[in-house]
């Protein structure tokens, strides 16, 4: 009982400062944090994913320049993608992202939690999901667009690589950002972590 009593007198003192802040500082943290629970859709089953994607509208009109463009500069991007073992959206992404490769031609790589967690970073993005989906140029790997955080359609996804292919070229940002489809957020449940090391 002492060592409770010792425990939540250190709670309080470690949460004083925190209760001097503004009430406006606190309810703009609960906006970010509720947007944020928004904007994220853990998964774990098959048909939670469909049922998430199913409600995700699909791009159906193109450019006219959109087939021609896309294959006409296959050889100057990459897709990179950061997945995880067992992550059901990282899959379905992946899956895609490898039939785009046959129909555009364009080269597809995964990437490693360090270098996704140093990239969202650097973009600003709020937080690591896994899948994310970058283009950048093969000449020049500090240059990245995000085209998906969580799974998309097909459809969504080579529309936003197309759009990322235009912006690295010089198009207006906020125009390309704008035509964006919103990220689905659609992310695997990650696995909880064993506490029996004879588990691990």
């Amino acid at each position: 009982m002492r060592r409770l009593g010792s425990t939540l007198a250190c709670g309080v003192s470690l949460l004083a400062p925190l209760m001097v802040l503004p009430a406006s500082a606190w309810a703009q943290q609960a906006d970010r944090d509720v947007a944020r629970q928004a904007a994220i859709h853990p998964v774990s089953t098959a048909a939670d994913m469909r049922l998430w994607l199913s409600r995700v509208p699909v791009t159906r009109d193109f450019p006219p320049d959109f087939e021609t463009m896309l294959r006409g500069q296959a050889s100057l991007y990459v897709i990179e993608m950061s997945t995880a073992p067992g992550c059901l959206p990282c899959g379905d992404l992946w899956t895609k992202l490898l039939a785009f490769r046959g129909r555009y031609g364009w080269q597809v790589r995964t990437l490693g939690p360090d270098e996704a967690a140093l990239r969202s970073g650097r973009l600003g993005l709020p937080w690591v999901g896994n899948p994310v989906a970058w283009v950048r140029p093969l000449a020049d790997p500090g240059r990245m667009v995000p085209i998906a955080i969580g799974s998309d359609h097909g459809a969504n996804i080579a529309r936003n690589a197309w759009l990322a292919a235009r912006m690295l070229t010089g198009a207006r940002a906020a125009v390309g950002v704008r035509a964006m489809s919103k990220f689905t957020g659609i992310v695997g449940v990650r696995a909880p972590v064993s506490s029996n090391r004879k588990g691990r």
